[in-house]
């Protein structure tokens, strides 16, 4: 009787245990690719479900299923998606084959689930760190210029601290409408104003060249207004920065460059680790070193330039150096960078993570080079030289750039299908001037000498970020997001040596005086929370909305509705309409500063002062205090998965911004009775020939497609051949500037032509990318090419005729060989053709006429160095 008692309830825990494996239990196994070569960082989530994971060093994964049958999706960049249904607990092994972008699994774009590039509802590039990297560009704002159509980003020659920065943006909407993340978590913008003639004049971005690339395992870019999801600055879209969490190996790599010129030498060098700690965790480390020097592009207007009552000496040293001394390009710079990235489990139903990234940069650029003839009164005092012997000087712009962010945050399962993130992220960008081989000439002026090294200042800006998340699966069809954020942001200008601001300052950058130094500080809290609903699976529609409240100007709501329909599992309709917004930063509220300047029919560089938006100065002429810009977004597209190869997307966008924060033109002298002209008034209280402000001014339209066919894994010989065509055209116009009635009533134009091009001309009207690459079990032959479009030298206010220049294409061979499988070599020719911009037009009547620059400063292209040689090695262990 016992024995047949215990056969029974044996029978009985057989019968039940299926029963049990229906309710829970854990998946786990390995993933390897078709070489079957093991493969970390493999997304792996449960569909319909926030749950997910990734494969470790050696290819293994581990996940609990709440319920069976349950569907596993593998996804990793470069690789076609698998899913699988497991109908109980154990081992599922799975290989993945190399395939399309459509299949991608992206994180940005939607809080409630992860979606594949093809069920999102709006556009989404997934760029893998090997295809930023073979364009064999320095750094990361580069490599994207060259891979994402929609954005740009280019050195900048002669800009004082911007050219340390290279403002960059998506759909010629400038740097302050492009939200970054690094891995999903706000990066503090920097703390440099770009105040000089360049594409973004006014407005402040992110330190992109602060993200190294070794760090880097993808970037996502969201092309579509997402206020609604994330705030503030996603009025163009979002830029999101994933790292690295396992990595295989060890890998060691190292590049050096140098122009066809003989210029502009560089040499890179980055290592990548990862390891595990403690049960499951893992620590990813990347250390990063960037060196350049500067490349000189300068015209030469020789004796051309030569005032008429030119003295012996100056003759003799513009002869001789017909380039007059100047220094156009790109800026010495010597970088390095720390990030790790890191997590590890808390329990089962919890993880631990955090990020941290450290970049300091040294860099130094060049002034207008202060011809003899410009500084006769440095000349006749004879302080550098007998003034017979002068020749001038220039001085140059120096900067110490550093930039870190650090995240801590925890993740954990609230209930089976409700989950929490709950974060704290602190980012700072600081930069810290010195001005060498200058003078101030009101010094030498009052004491008979003057130094010649300055250290005028610098900003500081940092932000503290606390985010609670939440998600929620009501069904598989119907999933939720919702949250609350808190945010800090510090803004401190920091005084200048006295002598760097005495009377008039500084030559080429006067110091911050003890006036216009401070600090300052707001915050601003948020709500947030979106619904999509899968009504089929076809048929996705959802909805977002985000209320935030600022401490310094009031709230904004900002909402979102969305839709996709599938067209069965190769294809899909998609179509967003949104409204955001742009909160005015607290370098545009705040900022007060003095320069040298070109302001037109002036021959030589004159003292400009900026007061900031609330100084009474400003208030009286009928600015109003700065509040929030406004957009309205409605795009639509389509996306299409001709074959498991060939895919295709295009999608149109509209894009309204209101009350558009602007930065004025000069305000100066027009020959009127100060008495009657409050206007000149004010410069004479402050001491300077013009003065600009920050003014909500601006409505403008920003209308465009993209489009994006890719062709890939083509059988060919011995490799596989791949080609993708990527292209985006769009038009920006001004449809009003408001004028405060007291500039409007005495003549002033607070915003004219020449500042209107900027935001209208500067940046390629299209671009178009073709990419090639054949790949084999030893080479890698790529070939990139872009087509920039056409922009405008725009004429100033005061005359001379508008200049198109013309497209501008540049052609990038891109060779590597495999001497093993952990060693490889790789050799790039970037601008392969040695093609440069157009040539600027005396006509145009800028500041280049003069001769000085070959090429505009104003407008942006492909760059301005011509072809450049790279020979660079990569090893892992």
């Amino acid at each position: 009787m016992k024995n047949y008692l215990s056969r029974k309830l044996l029978g009985l825990v057989f019968l039940v245990s299926p029963l049990f494996a229906m309710a829970q239990g854990e998946i786990s196994g390995t993933v390897t690719d078709q070489n079957n070569e093991l493969l970390p960082g493999v997304n792996i989530i449960i569909k319909g479900t926030t749950t997910g994971t990734t494969t470790d060093f050696d290819g293994n994964y581990s996940i609990t299923a709440e319920s069976f049958p349950a569907t596993l999706v593998f996804s990793s960049i470069g690789f076609n998606t698998k899913e699988i249904v497991v109908n109980a607990a154990g081992k599922v092994n799975m290989t993945l084959q190399e395939g399309l972008a459509l299949d991608e699994v992206v994180l940005t774009g939607n809080r409630s689930k992860p979606r594949t590039i093809l069920d999102s509802p709006v556009p989404i590039d997934n760029i893998g760190v090997a295809e930023l990297t073979s364009s064999g560009k320095p750094t990361v704002d580069r490599m994207l210029t060259f891979k994402v159509p929609s954005f740009n980003a280019q050195t900048q020659a002669i800009s004082d601290a911007t050219a340390h920065y290279d403002p960059a943006d998506l759909r010629g909407l400038g740097p302050s409408r492009t939200l970054v993340l690094v891995n999903g978590k706000r990066k503090n913008q920097s703390a440099q104003v770009y105040l000089n003639r360049t594409p973004g004049k006014g407005e402040v971005g992110v330190d992109l060249k602060s993200i190294p690339t070794a760090a880097i395992e993808r970037v996502e870019v969201l092309r579509d207004g997402a206020s609604a999801q994330y705030g503030s600055d996603a009025i163009a879209g979002v830029i999101n920065m994933v790292l690295k969490k396992n990595a295989k190996y060890t890998t060691v790599s190292a590049r050096t460059g140098i122009t066809s010129q003989g210029d502009g030498f560089n040499f890179a060098a980055d290592a990548n680790t990862a390891f595990n700690f403690g049960d499951g965790g893992f620590i990813n480390l990347t250390l990063g070193y960037y060196n350049q020097q500067l490349t000189n592009r300068a015209g030469s207007p020789g004796i051309a330039d030569l005032p008429a009552d030119a003295r012996p000496n100056e003759i003799q040293w513009a002869t001789e150096n017909p380039e007059l001394g100047m220094k156009v390009g790109q800026p010495d710079l010597e970088k390095g960078d720390l990030f790790v990235n890191l997590g590890h489990p808390l329990g089962e139903n919890a993880e631990l993570y955090s990020f941290h990234g450290y970049s300091t940069r040294k860099g130094r650029s060049f002034a207008y080079y202060r011809a003899p003839y410009w500084r006769r009164g440095v000349a006749d005092s004879e302080f550098l030289t007998r003034s017979e012997d002068f020749v001038g000087y220039q001085p140059s712009f120096e900067a110490q750039i550093d930039d870190h962010i650090n995240a801590l945050g925890v993740k954990f399962d609230i209930t089976d299908t409700f989950n929490a993130d709950a974060s704290v992220t602190y980012g700072s960008n600081s930069v810290d001037y010195t001005v060498n081989n200058s003078v101030n000439r009101d010094y030498l002026a009052d004491n008979g000498t003057s130094p010649r090294t300055f250290k005028p200042g610098g900003y500081t800006l940092s932000n503290v970020v606390m985010n609670l998340d939440f998600a929620n699966a009501f069904t598989e069809q119907l999933t939720s997001s919702f949250g609350v954020e808190y945010k800090k942001e510090y803004y401190e200008a920091i005084e200048g040596n006295p002598l760097s601001y005495y009377k008039g300052g500084s030559d080429s950058f006067a110091g911050i005086k003890p006036d216009e130094a401070g600090k300052w500080n707001r915050d601003n809290i948020a709500f947030y929370a979106g619904l999509d609903y899968d009504i089929t699976e076809d048929l996705l529609l959802g909805l977002a909305g985000r209320y935030e409240d600022f401490s310094d100007f009031g709230d904004n709501f900002s909402w979102k509705v969305f839709g996709r329909y599938k067209l069965g599992d190769k294809g899909a309709i998609r179509g967003s309409y949104s409204t955001g917004f742009r909160a005015p930063t607290l370098h545009q509220r705040y900022l007060t500063n003095s320069q040298y300047i070109i302001v037109d029919g002036s021959p030589e560089p004159v003292l400009q002062g900026t007061l900031a938006n609330n100084n009474s100065a400003v208030q009286a002429l009928g600015v109003p205090s700065l509040f929030a810009e406004t957009s309205r977004n409605i795009s639509a597209g389509f996306t299409y998965k001709i074959n498991p190869k060939f895919s295709a997307s295009i999608d149109f966008y509209q894009i309204h911004v209101d009350d558009r924060v602007l930065f004025s033109s000069q305000i100066g002298y027009d020959g009127d009775d100060a008495s009657t002209n409050p206007v000149e008034q004010i410069l004479i209280d402050n001491n300077v020939v013009a003065l600009q402000f920050f003014i909500n001014a601006g409505d403008t339209k920003t209308t465009g497609a993209d489009f994006v066919l890719n062709y890939r894994g083509i059988d060919m010989g011995q490799g596989r051949f791949n080609v993708s065509l990527a292209a985006n055209v769009n038009e920006t116009t001004i449809d009003a500037i408001e004028t405060p009635q007291v500039l409007a009533d005495n003549g002033y134009n607070i915003f004219t032509r020449e500042e209107k091009g900027l935001i209208t001309n500067s940046r390629p009207r299209s671009k178009f990318i073709l990419g090639m690459d054949y790949d084999t079990d030893k080479f890698n032959i790529g070939l990139n090419n872009t087509l920039f479009g056409k922009v405008t030298v725009t004429a100033p206010e005061t005359g001379g005729i508008d200049q198109d220049l013309s497209s501008m294409l540049v052609t990038d061979l891109n060779l590597s060989y495999k001497v093993t499988d952990k060693l490889s070599f790789t050799g790039t020719i970037n601008n392969l053709f040695d093609v440069y911009p157009d040539k600027t037009l005396a006509t145009t009547n800028t500041a280049e006429a003069g001769g000085r620059f070959q090429y505009s400063s104003e407008v942006q292209q492909g760059g301005q160095f011509g072809t450049n040689f790279s020979l660079g090695m990569n090893y892992s262990f």
